[in-house]
C-alpha cells in the first residue's frame, strides 16, 4: 500500500465532477486501499477520489475504528431529519465551517467484490458520507456551510480539544 498524496485548496481537480467506475480491476482495488492507508494516516474519517487526484466515483470512510465502508458508484437514496454541525476537510487544512446535513442518510454503492449494497448511517456517518458524496460532483463544504468559523473559533477549539487529552 501507498500513501497517496492529498489535493488541497485551489487544486482545480477537487471542483470537477468524478465518472462512474465501469469495471472494478486490480487498479482500483489498489486504490481502494491506498485510500485507506491515507485517510488514516492523516486522521481523517472519509476521503473521495478527486481528493487524491483520481476522478472516479470512489469514496472511503471510516468514522469508527476498524469500520471502513469502501464505496465505489455510490448514491444517496434517502435522507431524513436535519444535523447542524462542525465540519472540515483534508483538502481544506486549517479550516473548519458549520454545514447542515440529512441526520440519517442511506445510500447504494458497489464494494470491492462488485456487489451492489445499500448502508444507512447517522449523525457523524451520515454527515461524513454527504461530505465524500459532495465531493465526487465537485463541491466542497464551505458551498453548503451556513458560515465559516473564524481563525480564533478554530483555534478556541483545538485548544479546547487538547485540553482533554
Amino acid at each position: 500500500m501507498a500513501k497517496l498524496t492529498i489535493r488541497t485548496d485551489d487544486d482545480p481537480i477537487l471542483g470537477k465532477v468524478c465518472k462512474p467506475i465501469d469495471k472494478i480491476t486490480p487498479r482500483i482495488l489498489t486504490l481502494l486501499d491506498d485510500m485507506v492507508e491515507t485517510m488514516r494516516h492523516a486522521s481523517g474519517v472519509g476521503l473521495a477520489g478527486p481528493q487524491v487526484g483520481v476522478l472516479r466515483r470512489i469514496v472511503v470512510v471510516e468514522c469508527e475504528p476498524g469500520v471502513v465502508y469502501e464505496l465505489i458508484n455510490p448514491v444517496i437514496t434517502h435522507r431524513e431529519g436535519t444535523q447542524i454541525g462542525r465540519e472540515g476537510c483534508l483538502s481544506l487544512p486549517g479550516q473548519c465551517g458549520i454545514v447542515p446535513r440529512p441526520m440519517t442518510v442511506t445510500l447504494e454503492a458497489t464494494n470491492r467484490k462488485g456487489e451492489r449494497f445499500t448502508v444507512t448511517g447517522s449523525g457523524l456517518l451520515a454527515r461524513a458520507f454527504c461530505h465524500e458524496l459532495d465531493h465526487l460532483d465537485g463541491v466542497l463544504y464551505p458551498a453548503v456551510a451556513q458560515r465559516m468559523m473564524t481563525p480564533e473559533e478554530i483555534e478556541k477549539l483545538y485548544a479546547e480539544e487538547n485540553d482533554d487529552d
